[in-house]
């Protein structure tokens, strides 16, 4: 028996299929794995720093959009939007949460979903793992240890500005032990210590002030990301002020700040990005160390050196890894 097709309605059927192949095709394709990327600043400054993370995940294997997608949820400097920011993430059922820049584990209220996190304390200390080598939970990550790096800052702002008294800039709602490791390293310096605390970006003005009518000769500003998202208002005070500052994040000496001296950020992302990946795959946090730097960074401005009529130690000079001129 022989069937009599037209062109006309063969050209039909055959075009019918060309649709309906590619629609079957992708009905079957299994949905992507999902990152819950919760962070507490702003997207333009963590632009490099996200280009870091998916650069750690492309070394487990994971490429954005090909077999992995990401929900970003930015805090923009408030870090009282975060826990409503981590519930929008929660339900919608992502794999896994990564909790950076000033967004933490207590942010995220459920124990079901696999946190990441880059931690600016001892997360031990903070009740967020039961120890470095076995965190035994559903969290693990990298710490910054922005903390005990307040110690380092003020010995260097020390060699740099021998006299005279140092002023502090903390934010206490980002504080995770920050007062403390001042008060404990300003001792073994043998300087007066004048802290100034800056809550919002309305206390930048008095903080200041404070520090103005204290005659301090220079200013360590204690890491967090309400410093990171003031970064040009706080470069432009110290500038007003003429007042030597170290910071703990390169950026700000890019920027025009003196000094900087920190964990090597976007190698703490790439960190982040490679157990997120490890995570994806179906390995367990309770089993993944929490990973301490072991990259530091030093960078000077030798333009804002000269400006502030600073003559820099050659012994800085030689330990810089980044000299601005």
């Amino acid at each position: 028996m022989s069937i009599d097709i037209s062109r006309r309605e063969l050209i039909t059927l055959l075009g019918g299929a060309t649709v309906a192949w590619p629609l079957a095709a992708r009905a079957q394709q299994p949905a992507l794995p999902v990152i819950g990327f919760l962070n507490g600043q702003t997207v333009a400054s963590f632009r490099h720093l996200v280009a870091a993370f998916q650069r750690g995940l492309n070394e487990v294997g994971f490429v954005l959009d090909r077999n992995v997608a990401i929900e970003y949820r930015w805090a923009d400097g408030h870090t009282d939007r975060l826990p409503a920011l981590a519930n929008e993430l929660i339900r919608r059922r992502v794999d896994v949460i990564v909790a950076t820049g000033g967004a933490d584990p207590s942010h995220v209220a459920t124990e079901r979903i696999p946190i990441v996190a880059s931690f600016g304390g001892d997360p031990v200390r903070f009740g967020h793992v039961a120890s470095f080598n076995r965190p035994g939970g559903h969290i693990t990550g990298m710490t910054v240890f922005s903390t005990d790096l307040l110690a380092k800052l003020m010995e260097l702002l020390h060699e740099l500005v021998p006299r005279g008294s140092i002023g502090v800039l903390l934010d206490p709602t980002f504080d995770w032990g920050q007062r403390q490791a001042v008060e404990t390293a300003a001792p073994a310096i043998g300087r007066n210590i004048r802290i100034a605390e800056v809550r919002t970006d309305a206390d930048l003005e008095e903080a200041f002030a404070i520090l103005a009518k204290a005659n301090v000769t220079g200013v360590v500003a204690a890491g967090g990301p309400l410093f990171t998202n003031l970064r040009h208002r706080l470069l432009a005070w110290t500038a007003r002020l003429a007042l030597p500052t170290i910071y703990d994040v390169r950026e700000f000496t890019v920027a025009g700040g003196l000094m900087s001296y920190g964990t090597n950020v976007p190698d703490v992302y790439r960190q982040i990005g490679l157990y997120t990946g490890r995570v994806l795959k179906g390995e367990k946090p309770a089993d993944l160390p929490v990973l301490q730097p072991a990259k530091f960074d030093m960078a000077i401005n030798l333009k804002t050196a000269k400006a502030l009529g600073l003559d820099v130690p050659t012994s800085i000079l030689l330990r810089a890894d980044e000299v601005i001129e």
